[in-house]
């Protein structure tokens, strides 16, 4: 279909039923909007804010992500926790 219909097919999807990271995407979007036009009114330097606002987004998207999964960092769905992996250093010959 190409870039717009997988664009259009993604959008959809999100207004439709959206996924536990689209929503945690969209609250952290919506987040930083908000804390880039609260500090509009402080007079802070564009990079300040504009960093101020992404280090909120952030905040705001682990917080979301735990309400909706209740973890923060989500399982390894491969990893066996019995046994460690062995290390193998891959820039030694």
């Amino acid at each position: 279909m190409g870039f717009f219909g997988d664009l259009k097919e993604d959008v959809v999807g999100f207004v439709r039923d959206p996924t536990d990271e689209q929503k945690a995407l969209f609250v952290a979007v919506v987040v930083m909007l908000i804390a880039d036009r609260a500090l509009w009114w402080v007079d802070f330097p564009f990079v300040v804010r504009t960093t101020a606002a992404v280090g909120v987004g952030f905040i705001g998207l682990f917080v979301a992500s735990y309400i909706l999964t209740g973890q923060f960092v989500p399982p390894d769905g491969d990893a066996d926790e019995d046994e460690p992996e062995e290390y193998v250093d891959e820039m030694d010959p």
